[in-house]
């Protein structure tokens, strides 16, 4: 059973194999792919809309490139991620 906020929001819808998490105003938190764990490719947002991290996902753990952005939309970090460690 999917939770929801004191406000009546789902916290998280799981279709088709694809996870969205949703903050109390009902903007999307994050979204990927879903098998049990996070998978591939993430993005995920701030309570305000924008853009704030792209990145890959193994089991859960970060695997791959991690992009942050700034609220102006300009990357603030990239970084590359081998099982949950930072590699560069």
């Amino acid at each position: 059973m999917n939770g929801y906020y004191k406000n009546g929001q789902i916290k998280q819808v799981t279709e088709d194999g694809i996870r969205t998490h949703y903050f109390e105003n009902g903007k999307t938190k994050a979204i990927g792919l879903f098998d049990g764990q996070m998978q591939g490719k993430w993005k995920f947002y701030r309570k305000s809309g924008e853009l704030w991290q792209i990145g890959h996902l193994d089991n859960d753990v970060k695997d791959g490139k991690w992009i942050r952005y700034h609220q102006n939309g300009q990357i603030e970090k990239e970084a590359q991620f081998d099982h949950g460690k930072e590699v560069n």
